[in-house]
């Protein structure tokens, strides 16, 4: 169990330098770490607790607690949490103090324009990485492109679009 306490803490502690501003961005590497590399989960357990992890009020990086409470139990649940919270809160900490300072800079600015781009890029990458483990093809793909637009274009509320989802795909599945 200690080998998976240091596994867990291995691959989270990194990963929390790139959740600054969501946690969304590491998806594809949480699966990727978590399912492909060590086999903490199949691709259906995955999926069950990254839906869990979204349910849930707080922050979204709950799929990493859950992920290694499935990997080594409680233990495992704290010591993934402590690997991607503490490292990115301590750095967070002391680059503060550093923006704070030369906050409204030529070069904070285009830093904070840079990283937008980068950013959403990473979420576009998460939301492909969650559609093809769904393994719901084109269905999924389209349903997915649908919200988005309707989301860009009208003032939904998203509860709406989670239960039409819900309610799509449920109608879909055959009968047994």
């Amino acid at each position: 169990m200690i080998t998976v306490l240091i596994q867990l803490m291995r691959v989270f502690a990194p990963l929390s330098f790139l959740t600054i501003g969501g946690g969304q961005s590491i998806i594809p590497e949480i699966h990727r770490q978590s399912v492909e590399i060590h086999g903490w989960l199949s691709n259906q357990e995955f999926l069950d607790l990254f839906a869990l992890s979204r349910l849930t009020p707080g922050p979204k990086s709950l799929l990493v607690t859950l992920v290694g409470w499935k990997a080594a139990g409680w233990a495992g649940a704290l010591a993934a949490s402590v690997a991607i919270f503490l490292p990115s809160a301590l750095l967070i900490y002391y680059l503060a103090t550093i923006w704070k300072r030369h906050e409204g800079t030529r070069i904070i600015r285009a830093i904070e324009i840079g990283l937008l781009p980068i950013a959403a890029g990473m979420i576009l990458a998460a939301s492909g990485t969650i559609l093809n483990a769904a393994q719901g093809g084109l269905w999924a793909w389209g349903t997915a492109l649908a919200c988005t637009a309707i989301l860009l274009l009208s003032r939904i509320n998203p509860l709406w679009l989670l239960a039409g989802g819900g309610l799509l795909f449920a109608l879909m599945q055959p009968a047994t």
